[in-house]
């Protein structure tokens, strides 16, 4: 069956349609709200609150990015606001003092940097930072959608996403300079 029949049967109510659409994408969904979330249990509610609000907002979808990408998003959204309901800190940024910021174009790691080494630095990184860098470097979002997601402006995704690449940046070459964590 075609994801877009699928999706066709899913407005329509149909919960076989509605079970297969979440078999095929409940895991993926999960390890993204885990990214954020952190708890398993956490992730899992998110996942399964972003499901429900997902059949119920199918009439939005438009089918102009993936099921998946438009999930995915609704996804991101309902872990950033679970962070938020727990009071975590997402500090905002005076964009009077910041100004602009240049794009970092020479940024780059050792080759013989993992995923893994990369991934837990950024788990190292201020709250401030953290959010912004994952959605850019790990779930490949633009400057827009991160503040959109984020709910700042397209300037302070770019300066927390410079700054916290930076950190990134420092944090593993200390790793590979053997002082390391």
């Amino acid at each position: 069956m075609l994801q877009s029949e699928l999706i066709e049967q899913c407005r329509a109510n149909n919960r076989k349609a509605q079970m297969k659409l979440y078999n095929k994408y409940c895991d993926g969904m999960y390890y993204v709200a885990l990214r954020f979330l952190k708890d398993p249990f956490e992730a899992e509610e998110a996942m399964q609150e972003s499901f429900i609000k997902a059949f119920m907002k199918l009439h939005q979808f438009t089918g102009d990015v993936t099921f998946g990408a438009w999930l995915k998003r609704i996804v991101i959204n309902k872990s950033i606001d679970m962070l938020k309901a727990k009071k975590m800190n997402m500090v905002a940024i005076n964009e009077q003092v910041m100004g602009t910021v240049e794009e970092m174009d020479d940024w780059s790691v050792s080759d013989s940097t993992t995923v893994d080494e990369v991934k837990s630095a950024i788990e190292r990184l201020p709250e401030k930072y953290k959010y912004a860098v994952m959605l850019f470097l790990i779930e490949g979002y633009d400057h827009k959608e991160i503040s959109e997601i984020l709910d700042i402006t397209p300037v302070a995704s770019r300066t927390l996403v410079h700054r916290g690449k930076k950190q990134l940046q420092d944090q593993l070459k200390h790793l590979r300079d053997g002082t390391g964590y």
